[in-house]
């Protein structure tokens, strides 16, 4: 496959995470309407999205979201796929423009250190410089290559941009107490 291809490709797979998490969201939205027009104006939304979707890719975005923790999934008897908001997804509908993405930073900040560290396969090239460059725009620090560090909880946008990059197994976030070069790092971000 080549860049160009894969590129396509990881955009498409991408839409498709954030429609999932659209349609659930449709969801909840019924069951908090009491409008028969609004009802139906939800459902013939949320109709549209879903056939927009191909099947297999359906599949493949659904497990990616399961090991995100964001849903909970069972394959049933008959073949169809149940899939609901985790209670951990349910606290955090994960909603953002990639373009006006930012962090709220603490007036007072906790004392941790939120660490990001991936080691994405080449062919994964245009995600990984995607994900740090975006990473470096909100504020974090490199401490290597594929370390960056911030010290304001940021967990959600995190997980954002790893979905929609599609690089779910290849980053880990970490939360930390101490560093080494804590006093340098209290200076870069001005604590």
């Amino acid at each position: 496959m080549n860049t160009k291809e894969h590129t396509k490709r990881t955009r498409k797979l991408g839409s498709v995470s954030e429609k999932i998490l659209l349609l659930l969201e449709a969801g909840a939205l019924l069951g908090l309407t009491r409008r028969p027009d609004k009802y139906f104006r939800i459902v013939k939304g949320a109709q549209k999205e879903w056939e927009k979707i191909n099947e297999r890719n359906l599949r493949d975005a659904i497990k990616r979201l399961y090991r995100s923790q964001l849903v909970d999934y069972e394959e049933n008897k008959d073949g169809s796929t149940s899939l609901t908001l985790s209670e951990q997804g349910a606290k955090r509908v994960l909603r953002y423009h990639m373009e006006h993405i930012t962090i709220i930073k603490r007036s007072r900040w906790d004392g941790l250190w939120r660490i990001v560290i991936f080691d994405i396969p080449e062919r994964f090239k245009t995600g990984r410089d995607a994900l740090s460059d975006k990473l470096k725009n909100l504020g974090f620090i490199s401490l290597q290559r594929s370390v960056l560090v911030f010290p304001y909880e940021c967990r959600d946008e995190v997980d954002f941009l790893v979905e929609m990059f599609q690089l779910r197994s290849y980053v880990r976030y970490m939360i930390v107490q101490q560093i080494d070069i804590a006093l340098e790092l209290k200076h870069k971000f001005n604590l």
